[in-house]
Parts: structure tokens; C-alpha cells; sequence
């Protein structure tokens, strides 16, 4: 009898990433189930990352607990994010999430928009199911 393999983490987070996102969680002033993260069309190289607080999980999100924090993604865009690691990082003129994604293929100059492929392989097959 076969067993079943356990399904990969779709997404990982820095100690930093953590962190910050604790730091924002505790500033909302309304309860927050957790970051929504996801992917959409736009952007000059096809697609952007979005990150918005959700008050509820959805019945198909894709949870991922991790170092503290709940992180709810789109089953749309989970064969986009897969093996993705988000950090948060500060520099002396900036300071943001940054998603290090082995599915992206480019981005755009100004960096606010990415070209991700689905995942393929064995963990792209057991997350999508």
C-alpha cells in the first residue's frame, strides 16, 4: 500500500520577514487570520507579487505556518510561488519584502513586477493536489 508523501512548503520566511510581519500584524486595528500572498497580471514584465492582511482564510488557500506567522496564498498562484522564500530587507533608501522565487525568469528594471513558469517536478505535483 502506497503512502502518501508529505506536500511541500509552499513558501518559507526569513527571520526578518517574520519578524516584520508580526510587527504589522500587531499594529492592525482589527483582527488579522493572516497575510494573503499571491500573484496577479500587471506590470511591465507580466506579473506582480500582492501581499494583503486577511481577516478570514478562504477554504482553497494554501496555509503555511512558519516561524510564527500564517501566510494564506492562492491556490492560483501556489505552482507560481512554490520554493519561494520571502525576506524583508532595509537598505539606506528603502525597506521591503522581497520574494527570492526559483520560478522567476525576469523582472522588469524598476522592479515592481516579475515573469514567473508554473513549477514542474515532483513538489510542483504534490502541492497541486
Amino acid at each position: 500500500m502506497a503512502t502518501a508523501r508529505p506536500r511541500p512548503q509552499v513558501m518559507r520566511l526569513t527571520d526578518a520577514a517574520a519578524e516584520r510581519i508580526k510587527e504589522l500584524m500587531a499594529k492592525s486595528e482589527r483582527p488579522i487570520a493572516g497575510l494573503r500572498v499571491g500573484v496577479r497580471n500587471g506590470g511591465c514584465a507580466g506579473m506582480a507579487y500582492t501581499m494583503e492582511y486577511a481577516e478570514a482564510a478562504n477554504p482553497t488557500d494554501e496555509i503555511v505556518e512558519d516561524k510564527g506567522v500564517r501566510i494564506l496564498i492562492d491556490p492560483k498562484a501556489v505552482l507560481f510561488l512554490l520554493g519561494t522564500e520571502m525576506d524583508y530587507k532595509v537598505d539606506k533608501l528603502s525597506a521591503q519584502f522581497v520574494f527570492n522565487n526559483p520560478n522567476q525568469t525576469s523582472a522588469c528594471g524598476c522592479g515592481e513586477s516579475v515573469q514567473l513558469t508554473p513549477a514542474q517536478g515532483e513538489g510542483a505535483e504534490a502541492a497541486a493536489h
